[in-house]
């Protein structure tokens, strides 16, 4: 049987570990001011500029429930695709700090035990163990909502 390999770039949010497939990463950025959106979303902190494309940007650590996030000098953002009813939608994710891309196969990648309501986990695609942490996997396409990435949606936010 065939092994699948799946690739990953791991990084923190306070002191927790996540990955998401490097499929759905395209760029990983330093922090840079964005321009805030009047009636964003709480977890929104504004729209950024990438080569002429504005990007929603994101604070990751308000949308998973933590406390807002303090910019560093390791503060980065992922820009990363997601899609959605079949559209493909271009976002930034404020995180705390890259770690590094991991190579997995789909067999050690450990399914979330199931405690109460699921509405928690269902962006989360398993857990794996790297040396002696554990790593959440993300589904990019599952972070938000359909009604949250409406409000994302890039023509929400065309800048005069």
């Amino acid at each position: 049987m065939e092994e699948l390999y799946q690739t990953y770039l791991t990084f923190s949010l306070d002191k927790e570990n996540f990955a998401l497939n490097v499929e759905h990463v395209e760029k990983i950025l330093e922090y840079q001011e964005v321009t805030e959106v009047p009636k964003a979303p709480e977890y929104m902190l504004g729209v950024f500029n990438l080569r002429g494309e504005v990007i929603p940007l994101v604070d990751t650590r308000i949308k998973f429930g933590m406390e807002k996030a303090e910019i560093t000098s390791s503060t980065c953002i992922l820009v990363i695709n997601i899609t959605s009813e079949d559209e493909e939608i271009k976002l930034g994710a404020l995180v705390d700090n890259v770690n590094e891309v991991v190579k997995y196969n789909d067999a050690d990648v450990m399914k979330l035990p199931t405690v109460g309501k699921q509405s928690k986990t269902e962006f989360l695609n398993g857990v794996l163990k790297i040396n002696d942490d554990f790593v959440l996997l993300l589904n990019a396409d599952k972070i938000f909502s359909v009604d949250e990435i409406v409000e994302l949606r890039a023509e929400n936010f065309e800048l005069e």
